[in-house]
């Protein structure tokens, strides 16, 4: 749109304005093409895929869940195991599924002494998954 100025009245300076037709033009041909060509995109072929059977997904192994406490307590579920009917209690679960995986939490205090040991005794059982379970950074103390 051309505004006047105060200038003499018979040298107009030209005003520069953006032409909007071409571009309005060239959205509408894109959305012509996507509309046509949409549908097309879900087709699919048909083919008759042949039928096999195969043996069903193992289940996921059973999990020992051993926390040792500050104070060296050991704990096997939610029961207390002292020392020396640690390996037998490992024993029992590796005769009850062969895959067992142990989790283990130990607190922050734990003596290293006590880790090793029940890992060592988790070993001799026959547990060969043994896992540390640890708190995410961001949620610790």
């Amino acid at each position: 749109m051309a505004m006047g100025s105060f200038n003499s009245p018979g040298t107009q300076m030209p005003t520069a304005e953006i032409n909007m037709t071409p571009l309005v033009d060239v959205m509408l041909v894109l959305l012509i093409i996507f509309i046509i060509t949409a549908p097309l995109m879900t087709h699919s072929v048909k083919v008759d895929l042949p039928r096999a059977a195969s043996t069903p997904t193992p289940e996921k192994p059973m999990t020992l869940q051993v926390s040792i406490t500050g104070e060296s307590l050991i704990y096997v579920g939610n029961a207390t195991v002292d020392r020396n009917g640690l390996e037998q209690k490992f024993r029992e679960a590796v005769a009850q599924d062969a895959n067992v995986e142990m989790h283990l939490k130990a607190d922050r205090d734990t003596r290293y002494e006590t880790v090793a040991e029940t890992m060592s005794a988790a070993r001799r059982a026959g547990l060969t998954k043994i896992g540390f379970v640890t708190q995410p950074a961001s949620e610790q103390r």
